[in-house]
């Protein structure tokens, strides 16, 4: 078996209830969760009880998904199972340096909190949209894109996919135009135009952030949104980009399994990660740690490989 790698999942998963098996069967992560509540009020009863709605608003959804993102990885890791390498999509990305120890897993939750909040702001500033551009090489979304003046091809998914962000109206013309194309425009349940232009003023604001919070060099690799590559040192300057840069998730990916990365963990909520690599490299061993019991099959089946 080659190198395992942890991949935090992004928005677009949420649901309510989402971590209540982990809360409820995992002391650590019981733990973990118990002190986010106590820095920001209210938030377990977003994650466990919250309605779909309550829990879209980015301010929400970041933090919440940052603590769940974690509790698989936890109890995996409690089992035995450890990652050579991480990466974490968009979000997933505060996560992913988390567990790598960038920051403590509390002080992490701090600094998402922080984050949702100015992306939150941010989505209210403009009316932008984002939608998923599938069945067509990037070649052709990136020239659909460049014929409108507020459309970005923000995330790069997978071959055949790219999200795209923008003016709300302009997404609208240019997902007709990617129609006309031979492909689709499908939209994404995000608040706003994540990881393009429309995200400036928000990633100068956390840039102040982060530098006020500290993040330290990972102690395992940790592959960049931004460049598709490991983290650098100094780690914050990385960090700064991540917001209003597109994520390049397919080459995360590629260079990760031209690492020697053949099995995928995919921790958080859903399984769209797992999904997006299939697509990417199909030999490669996907799973889901999306629940307790994913968790304790994928720990025996690992562990039992380990041993043989």
């Amino acid at each position: 078996m080659g190198k395992i790698a942890f991949v935090f999942s992004g928005q677009g998963a949420q649901h309510p209830g989402m971590g209540k098996d982990f809360y409820d069967k995992s002391a650590s992560v019981r733990a973990l969760f118990d002190a986010a509540e106590k820095m920001r009020p209210g938030t377990l009863s977003t994650m466990f009880d919250g309605d779909a709605e309550e829990l879209k608003l980015t301010e929400n959804t970041q933090p919440c998904l940052y603590l769940c993102d974690l509790a698989p990885a936890i109890v995996l890791s409690e089992s035995g199972v450890k990652p050579d390498e991480v990466a974490g999509f968009s979000l997933g990305e505060l996560a992913a340096l988390a567990f790598a120890g960038a920051y403590d897993a509390a002080g992490g939750f701090s600094l998402t909190s922080t984050r949702g909040v100015f992306m939150g702001e941010a989505t209210r500033e403009a009316a932008t949209a984002m939608v998923a551009a599938v069945k067509l090489p990037a070649e052709v979304v990136e020239e659909t894109a460049a014929q409108f003046a507020h459309v970005y091809p923000v995330n790069y998914n997978c071959p055949g996919q790219i999200a795209v962000a923008g003016d709300a109206d302009e997404i609208a013309a240019f997902s007709a135009a990617i129609k006309e194309r031979g492909g689709a425009a499908l939209p994404l349940k995000v608040a706003g135009g994540f990881h393009s232009p429309y995200m400036d003023g928000a990633a100068a604001k956390f840039a102040k952030a982060i530098d006020e919070f500290g993040v330290r060099d990972p102690l395992i690799p940790v592959y960049s949104n931004t460049t598709g590559r490991p983290y650098t040192s100094p780690a914050s300057d990385t960090l700064k980009l991540q917001m209003n840069h597109p994520v390049r998730w397919e080459d995360s990916v590629r260079a990760m399994a031209a690492d020697g990365v053949d099995t995928f963990i995919e921790t958080g909520v859903g399984s769209v990660l797992t999904k997006l690599i299939k697509k990417t490299l199909p030999d490669a061993r996907v799973y889901t740690a999306d629940s307790m019991e994913a968790c304790a099959a994928i720990a025996a089946e690992l562990g039992a490989e380990a041993t043989a």
